[in-house]
């Protein structure tokens, strides 16, 4: 039987969408007793103290997982270099949501090449610092050659599929075995919904395989609905 991580990138609860939600709670309570993945994306804007990370990993079930994103001092300010003190600090930050840090979410800027050397020295340090799935989101073109899918298979990375695509000229080329969505919302990427016949194409996907499936069209709050549409179709 697979596993699928459902949830959204954040856990905003809107009106609209309140009454599939229990009433009590603060609204990660209410959305972790939901969905059983949220995608933490504030990360990789500002750090967060580590009580803040275990206050979070303390509302929500044992069976719940969080996603964190890299931050962008990391991926896009230092683009890769001379980044082991950034990454301690996010380490010892995000490591106390403990058992519940189901992944590490690396988003590359769309201009980034691939260094491999650079990409290496990442990878082996995520991987000392976290015993959890590894994702990236590369989205220059160099990301998905041979080379590239070659170096993270090596290092058991998992490249993302997102929607809608940036930097694939081809079809998706896993690189293990568990698969990570990121749906941003198309045409109009975080704004637009997507419809029952691409949702139910997608839960039948997933079915296939453990993934992780995040909803990022969450500005105009497109992301929660779509999200509940699908653990509708899911559990049918």
């Amino acid at each position: 039987m697979t596993l699928t991580r459902l949830g959204c990138a954040g856990w905003s609860i809107n009106r609209e969408a309140a009454a599939s939600f229990p009433a009590d709670g603060s609204h990660l309570e209410r959305y972790a007793r939901v969905f059983n993945a949220v995608e933490i994306n504030s990360s990789f804007y500002r750090p967060h103290q580590p009580k803040t990370y275990e206050r979070w990993a303390s509302s929500v079930p044992d069976d719940f997982r969080f996603a964190v994103k890299l931050p962008r001092s990391i991926t896009h300010d230092a683009r890769l270099q001379e980044i082991d003190a950034l990454l301690d600090r996010f380490a010892g930050e995000a490591g106390t949501l403990g058992a519940k840090l189901g992944c590490v979410l690396v988003q590359l800027p769309p201009s980034l090449t691939l260094d491999a050397a650079a990409a290496q020295h990442l990878f082996e340090r995520l991987h000392a610092h976290f015993n959890c799935m590894l994702a990236c989101e590369a989205r220059h073109a160099t990301w998905f050659t041979d080379t590239a899918t070659a170096l993270l298979q090596q290092h058991r990375i998992t490249r993302v599929i997102a929607d809608p695509p940036a930097g694939q000229a081809g079809p998706h080329v896993p690189t293990t075995e568990q698969a990570y969505v990121r749906l941003h919302g198309s045409p109009k990427i975080y704004y637009s919904s997507y419809d029952e016949t691409y949702l139910q194409q997608v839960a039948q996907w997933l079915a296939a395989r453990d993934s992780w499936c995040i909803f990022d069209n969450t500005a105009s709050g497109a992301a929660i609905h779509n999200a509940l549409s699908l653990q509708n179709m899911q559990h049918r």
